[in-house]
């Protein structure tokens, strides 16, 4: 074979134990040698990914364990943002779901998670969404908003879940309950509802930037770059700001 052919041909293996692998390793060919190399760094690399998959499971599969079969994983996106909602996603993912490089929204590129959201979508069980607006974030606080957004996310759901894992949060509520601190990078659960609470939001802030162009919302999603608070001081704050959060409440006071 050329070395296009094997190139071709090893791209399908996955079993180190391929006797074409064994026939490989004793042709003298410099590009063949390289093929091979470039192939087993695939292969480790695919190894690491299920390892670390395999190692994120690991909350899920003990409560299976202990009998829970609808377990949750929650987490929430927008809690520093000045303008826009604060969301939660609830997701329940089944028995048997592999997403290879699943992990916190915030590691993965947008492509990526724009295909790890129509991923989940499309194979989770039940998926939830809570969204708390600007408005009663400045009520509540912002604190109390993201545990009312997570607790309309579980709601949302068309089955109760038996267990949560949620992301650094306690919520009240009978049902048990497991918070981790960093989990969207601990629980494949919480990394799910991590990833549709990132691309609801983004989709949403999107919208928003169309509505008010003049803020760049598709640009930062509310957060507070330096482009934002400049089209904050000269447009001064639109309704979906949040009003108590500096530097808005400080332009409002006419402090700055």
């Amino acid at each position: 074979m050329n070395i296009q052919e094997i190139e071709r041909q090893l791209s399908l293996i996955t079993d180190p134990y391929n006797p074409l692998i064994e026939e490989l390793k004793k042709d003298k060919r410099k590009g063949v040698q390289k093929q091979l190399i470039k192939w087993e760094k695939r292969l480790e690399k695919e190894r690491q990914t299920r390892k670390k998959f395999q190692q994120m499971m690991m909350y899920e599969k003990q409560l299976k364990a202990e009998g829970y079969q609808l377990i949750c994983g929650i987490d929430e996106v927008g809690r520093g943002p000045l303008a826009g909602p604060v969301i939660a996603a609830a997701v329940i993912l089944p028995d048997g779901f592999y997403l290879p490089g699943l992990n916190d929204s915030k590691q993965l590129s947008e492509k990526r998670r724009e295909e790890y959201f129509h991923i989940i979508q499309e194979e989770a069980q039940h998926i939830g969404i809570g969204q708390i607006e600007a408005d009663e974030i400045d009520r509540l606080n912002i604190y109390q908003a993201t545990k009312k957004a997570m607790l309309d996310a579980i709601q949302e759901m068309k089955m109760m879940p038996d267990h949560l894992l949620i992301d650094a949060m306690k919520l009240e509520t009978p049902c048990p309950q497991l918070s981790l601190i960093k989990g969207d990078a601990k629980s494949i659960s919480i990394a799910a509802a991590s990833i549709v609470a990132k691309v609801t939001r983004d989709h949403l802030m999107q919208k928003m930037a169309i509505q008010y162009p003049e803020y760049g919302f598709d640009q930062h999603m509310g957060y507070g770059t330096a482009l934002h608070i400049e089209a904050l001081k000269q447009y001064g704050p639109c309704p979906i700001h949040r009003k108590t959060f500096a530097p808005v409440k400080d332009l409002l006071e006419g402090t700055i």
